[in-house]
């Protein structure tokens, strides 16, 4: 039996998870509302607050596992990307954790981690979502990788056999969605409101532009500049416009993001002759994304596979199953690992 514990802390989010054997036997997040009056993350704040956070989220783990710290065989823990001083905060509890108790360390690239979501099972054993006769993605498979800071499309021959085929040349699909909302003054976090507001709105109402981007790259500066200047010109001739047409602006920036995301996806699928498509990463949760990309699997006839909410944002488990994988294959490192804020795939 293997007991892995496995510690996030990338960005704002602090999370510990228990993985036994494969299996996710808890997985606590504890959340940072310091940064929502600042409208976004602020770095030292979200280091801070981690170190608060890390030492009781770590023991409800242990404690909602059932099992004694002694039980456990190795730590997994995120050395990047994210933000440098967040990292240093898991990746030195990780080392400490492992050095008192003679643990080997394991490291996870996070964007991996958000994949291999698609590979965590429950306490019931059911991997990846609540399906009776769920089976997880099938080698080989791509993965449209959303989030605030990464934008992905990514080819998975096995656990650690990655390739990125494409990815965004400026903003992430998740900050546009962030800065948009900053633009129809939305609070912080401003993507989950556009969602919300976006189900009441028409997606046609108002066409944004789709950069013209080579190859299965992506780019959202330039949108988010249209959507600027549009939202501006629009108040110039009524002030009250946001007011009124709030929700059609919500879905139609929606729509616009999505269809960028799914054409490109389309044609990474016809271009590698893959027919099995996962999504994931914090934009994975968003409900317009969700449900085009399950219409756009019937129409091609892929096999899609979708993430359950509370594994599609920043958490632990995704942490522990790669752990898991990877302590399979022993794959360790020593004492003098350090947290990168850019951590590439390998």
């Amino acid at each position: 039996m293997a007991i892995i514990l496995g510690i996030e802390s990338s960005c704002d989010d602090t999370s510990a998870s228990i993985c036994m054997d494969g299996k996710i036997c808890s997985n606590i997040i504890a959340n940072q509302d310091i940064h929502n009056k600042y409208g976004g993350v602020v770095p030292e704040l979200a280091s801070r607050v981690h170190q608060q956070n890390i030492i009781p989220a770590v023991h409800q783990a242990i404690a909602d596992a059932k099992i004694h710290k002694n039980d456990i065989d190795a730590v997994a823990f995120t050395r990047g990307p994210g933000l440098l001083g967040s990292l240093i905060v898991g990746t030195s509890f990780a080392k400490g954790f492992a050095l008192a108790n003679q643990l080997p360390l394991i490291e996870v690239n996070h964007m991996q981690a958000h994949i291999l979501a698609h590979f965590i099972p429950n306490v019931s054993g059911k991997a990846g979502n609540k399906e009776p006769n769920y089976i997880p993605p099938r080698f080989p498979f791509l993965c449209l990788t959303v989030s605030g800071g990464h934008t992905q499309i990514v080819l998975i021959k096995d656990y650690f056999d990655m390739e990125i085929v494409g990815e965004t040349t400026d903003d992430a699909a998740g900050e546009a969605f962030d800065k948009t909302a900053k633009i129809l003054g939305l609070p912080y976090p401003g993507g989950p409101l556009i969602d919300k507001y976006a189900q009441l709105g028409n997606p046609l109402a108002f066409n944004f532009p789709e950069p013209q981007i080579k190859d299965l790259n992506f780019s959202f500066s330039g949108l988010k500049t249209s959507i600027m200047y549009f939202v501006r010109d629009k108040q110039k001739i009524d002030p009250s416009f946001l007011d009124t047409y709030l929700n059609d602006v919500c879905a139609s920036v929606q729509h616009r993001i999505v269809t960028i995301l799914l054409n490109k996806l389309k044609k990474a699928a016809k271009q590698y002759n893959i027919t099995t498509v996962a999504i994931a990463g914090g934009v994975s949760a968003n409900s317009g994304l969700r449900s085009a990309l399950r219409k756009t699997a019937d129409e091609n006839k892929w096999d899609v596979f979708i993430p359950e909410f509370q594994y599609c944002t920043d958490n632990a488990a995704m942490i522990a199953i790669a752990g898991y994988y990877k302590y399979l294959n022993k794959d360790f490192v020593g004492q003098d690992v350090a947290p990168l804020a850019r951590m590439a795939f390998r």
